[in-house]
């Protein structure tokens, strides 16, 4: 499924990934640890905020949507608390 924000996230991800890919050249570069640290923290950065706009976006059209269905109340508030946890 497909929603709004996936090519958004994508697009972290793969800043995230070029962030990933620019750490690794400076390591094998022997760059000094305080700018390759730096690098790390945006390759983290860019990885935990694809993360949040993902499950937020699960949140608001996968589990939004579903709240009216009394008989899956119980089955949202387990999925709800699945992906909850990566937060």
């Amino acid at each position: 499924m497909k929603h709004a924000h996936h090519p958004e996230i994508v697009k972290r991800l793969k800043r995230a990934h070029g962030h990933l890919r620019c750490t690794i050249e400076m390591i094998e570069d022997g760059r000094p640890c305080p700018d390759v640290a730096q690098q790390l923290h945006a390759v983290s950065k860019a990885i935990e905020q694809a993360k949040r706009l993902f499950i937020h976006d699960h949140i608001d059209h996968c589990l939004e949507g579903s709240i009216g269905d009394g008989g899956r109340q119980q089955a949202l508030i387990e999925e709800f608390k699945e992906i909850s946890k990566y937060l």
